[in-house]
């Protein structure tokens, strides 16, 4: 059975930064396209990062283009979103996805319905 495990998840004052972590773990294969969604309080699950199986193609949504910043290892199935700049409306419970092509289905609001989720990490910005 796969299942994805987030970490990182913290609370931290605006402009600050945190790295998140999601790995893969029972996959016999390497994952196609792996990506970061997060839900705010009241507002619906937003695609916000994708990444391709190498890891060279990335897809990020304009509400974090700039400051945050998705990677993984060629044929690894771990994937990391490194935040900067952290603004209170980032507030959100972060969610790993994994699933096939396209990959640019992980930005947005239409995510592929066969994707694998994790159980989330929750990302509080608050002085």
């Amino acid at each position: 059975q796969v299942q994805l495990v987030e970490s990182g998840g913290d609370t931290v004052q605006p402009g600050g930064s945190l790295r998140l972590s999601c790995a893969g773990v029972g996959y016999t294969d390497t994952i196609p396209c792996m990506g970061w969604f997060r839900r705010a309080p009241g507002k619906e699950r937003e695609g916000i990062a994708g990444i391709s199986r190498g890891g060279t193609d990335t897809w990020y949504g304009d509400s974090v283009k700039g400051r945050f910043t998705i990677s993984r290892s060629n044929g690894e199935n771990t994937a990391y979103l490194q935040m900067n700049n952290l603004k209170p409306e980032d507030t959100a419970m972060y969610y790993c996805s994994a699933g096939e092509l396209p990959c640019s289905r992980m930005v947005g609001f239409n995510p592929n319905p066969r994707n694998t989720w994790g159980e989330g990490t929750q990302v509080t910005v608050s002085s």
